[in-house]
C-alpha cells in the first residue's frame, strides 16, 4: 500500500497493516453467509483470539490511526469483519475514555479478547442525529439507577453482552445537558430486545426497550450529566474510522473495476482501452486519495492530542460520499453483472449506503463543519 509512507504514519502502522492484510486473506474467506449473528460472534472471537481487538480497545490509549488502518483493511476483505471490529471499539469506547479503573478492569479485557460483545446505544426512535432530543430516562433510586425508554438502530443489538446506554438523568429537559451514560449488562431484568431490524447489508441490529431496568450506581460512566460529552468524544474517534471503512470498500471496488476493465472484451478491444473508461478510473482514484488524505489527517491530529470534531466530520463526509460514487462507478463498469446478487461490487453497493447515515448522516456532518467554522470566528 503506497500511502503507508505518508507522513501521517509511523513504521509500526505499516507493519500492522501488512500483517493484517495477510491474516485477513487467510482468515476471512468464510466471513459471509445468511446467519449473520453466528458469523459476527465467530468473527469477534477470531479477532480477539488473534490479538486484533486489542487495537480497538483503549486499555491504556486509543491509537486512532491503527483503528482506521485496521478498519480500512478489514472492509476491503469483508464487511462483516469490519463491523465486528468496529463495534467492539465503539461499544467499549466510552469505557476506554471515561470509565473508572474498576469498569476498565471488568469489561475491557473481555472485549479485547473477544469474550464479550459490546454495543453503543445512543439513537432513539425520535432522536437519531439529534442526540439532544433523547427521551430515554434514568432516575436515581437509592443505590441504583432505573432506566425507562427505547433505543433503536443499535448495532450488535440482540447479540451484545453489554450496552453503553445514554439516558436523560437530569431536569434539564430537551438539550444536551442532563444526559448520562451507563453500562447495562444484557441479562439485566427490564432490558428486552423489542425488535430485530433487517437492512440491505445485514448485520445484527435491534430496537431495545427498557422498563424499570435497574442498574447499580457504579455502572455510571463518568460523572452524572456528562453523557453528551462522553458520546461526542467517543464519536470523534470512531467517526473517523467510519471514513476509513468507506475507504476500504472504495479501494476494493477500484481493484474490481481495474480487473474488469482490463479483462472485458469490447468491440475488438478491452473496456480499459476506451477513454471514457480511463476517465472514470482516474476520477475514482482521485476521489479515493482525496478522502484518504482527509481521513488520516483527522486520525493523526486526534493521536496528536488535538480536538478533531471538524476534521472527523470532514473525513466521514468526504470518504462516505466519494466511496458511494466510486462503488457506483464500479457497478456501472460491470454492466448487468454489477447488480447480480453474489457479485463483489453488488455487495459493496449495499454495504456503503448505510455509512452515509450512521454515526451522523452526511447532512449532519455539514452542519457540524459549519458550526465549528463559525465558532472559531466568535
Amino acid at each position: 500500500m503506497d500511502y503507508l509512507d505518508w507522513p501521517f504514519f509511523e513504521e509500526r502502522h505499516g507493519a500492522l497493516t501488512r500483517e493484517l492484510d495477510a491474516w485477513a486473506a487467510d482468515n476471512l474467506t468464510d466471513a459471509h453467509g445468511s446467519d449473520v449473528d453466528a458469523i459476527c460472534r465467530a468473527l469477534v472471537a477470531r479477532l480477539g483470539r488473534d490479538g486484533w481487538l486489542r487495537h480497538a480497545v483503549g486499555e491504556e490509549a486509543i491509537d486512532t490511526r491503527a483503528i482506521c488502518l485496521i478498519r480500512e483493511t478489514l472492509a476491503r476483505h469483508a464487511g462483516l469483519a469490519d463491523f465486528a471490529f468496529a463495534m467492539q471499539g465503539l461499544g467499549s469506547g466510552a469505557i476506554s475514555l471515561f470509565g473508572t479503573q474498576d469498569q476498565k478492569r471488568r469489561w475491557l479485557p473481555l472485549v479485547a479478547n473477544g469474550e464479550a460483545i459490546a454495543a453503543f446505544a445512543l439513537s432513539e426512535p425520535e432522536a437519531g442525529s439529534d442526540v439532544a432530543a433523547m427521551q430515554c430516562a434514568a432516575r436515581r433510586d437509592g443505590d441504583d439507577w432505573v432506566l425507562d425508554g427505547e433505543k433503536t438502530w443499535i448495532s450488535n443489538g440482540g447479540i451484545a453482552d453489554f450496552y453503553v446506554v445514554f439516558a436523560r438523568s437530569g431536569e434539564a429537559g430537551r438539550g444536551s445537558k442532563g444526559i448520562s451514560a451507563f453500562i447495562v449488562d444484557a441479562a439485566t431484568p427490564g432490558l428486552e430486545i423489542a425488535e430485530r431490524i433487517d437492512v440491505i447489508a445485514p448485520h445484527p441490529l435491534a430496537r431495545l426497550r427498557f422498563t424499570g431496568c435497574r442498574v447499580p450506581a457504579d455502572c455510571l460512566i463518568g460523572a452524572e450529566g456528562q453523557g453528551f460529552k462522553v458520546a461526542m468524544a467517543t464519536l470523534d474517534v470512531f467517526r473517523t474510522s467510519v471514513a476509513a471503512a468507506a475507504l476500504g470498500f472504495a479501494r476494493r471496488a477500484m481493484e474490481e473495476a481495474l480487473t474488469r476493465a482490463q479483462a472485458r472484451p469490447m468491440f475488438g478491444k478491452t473496456l480499459a482501452d476506451f477513454q471514457l473508461t480511463q476517465a472514470k478510473l482516474a476520477q475514482m482514484a482521485l476521489e479515493i486519495d482525496a478522502a484518504a488524505l482527509l481521513t488520516y489527517r483527522a486520525a493523526w491530529l486526534r493521536d496528536s492530542g488535538k480536538r478533531v470534531t471538524k476534521e472527523a466530520a470532514m473525513a466521514k463526509l468526504a470518504a462516505t460520499e466519494s466511496a458511494q460514487r466510486v462503488i457506483d462507478g464500479a457497478v456501472q463498469l460491470f454492466g448487468g453483472q454489477g447488480v447480480q446478487s453474489g457479485q463483489t461490487v453488488e455487495s459493496l453497493y449495499r454495504e456503503i449506503r448505510a455509512l452515509r447515515i450512521y454515526e451522523g448522516a452526511s447532512e449532519v456532518q455539514l452542519l457540524i463543519i459549519a458550526r465549528e467554522l463559525l465558532a472559531a470566528k466568535i
